[in-house]
């Protein structure tokens, strides 16, 4: 009998202790990126935006998903450490669109506390000079 009580005192510290820890969180060192403007004769343009495990589990990025076929994110795949570094790659292709202003997001959805994030990119892409 006392082997079970004792058995079972040291499975509930056990589990406060596990419950104790912070779950993995992401911090983005800024969630909005502007191109500027940029001609339509060279219109594909890329930013970086780095974000950092804060919290004290490992932190995966499960995807990451732009509002527009003409936006690619690319994204770490590996698991992230607590305080550790990843990236998230993103390439607008302003090929074929219409020149003017655009802003586009994209959707980054993770094990973290909280789950999913919102990122931004946005420019003006001027028209092509006539030759």
């Amino acid at each position: 009998m006392k082997k079970l009580i004792l058995t079972t005192v040291m499975l509930v510290f056990t589990l406060t202790a596990v419950m104790a820890q912070k779950p993995a969180q992401i911090k983005f060192d800024k969630t909005t990126h502007d191109f500027g403007s940029f001609s339509e004769s060279n219109p594909k343009v890329t930013c970086v935006f780095t974000y950092t495990n804060v919290g004290e589990q490992p932190l995966v990025v499960n995807q990451a998903i732009a509002s527009c076929g003409c936006t690619v994110p690319e994204y770490t795949k590996e698991a992230v450490k607590p305080g550790e570094k990843g990236e998230i790659k993103v390439t607008y292709n302003g090929a074929g669109k219409f020149p003017g202003h655009f802003k586009k997001s994209i959707t980054v959805r993770t094990n973290g506390s909280v789950e999913m994030t919102r990122l931004y990119i946005e420019g003006d892409m001027t028209e092509a000079e006539k030759k």
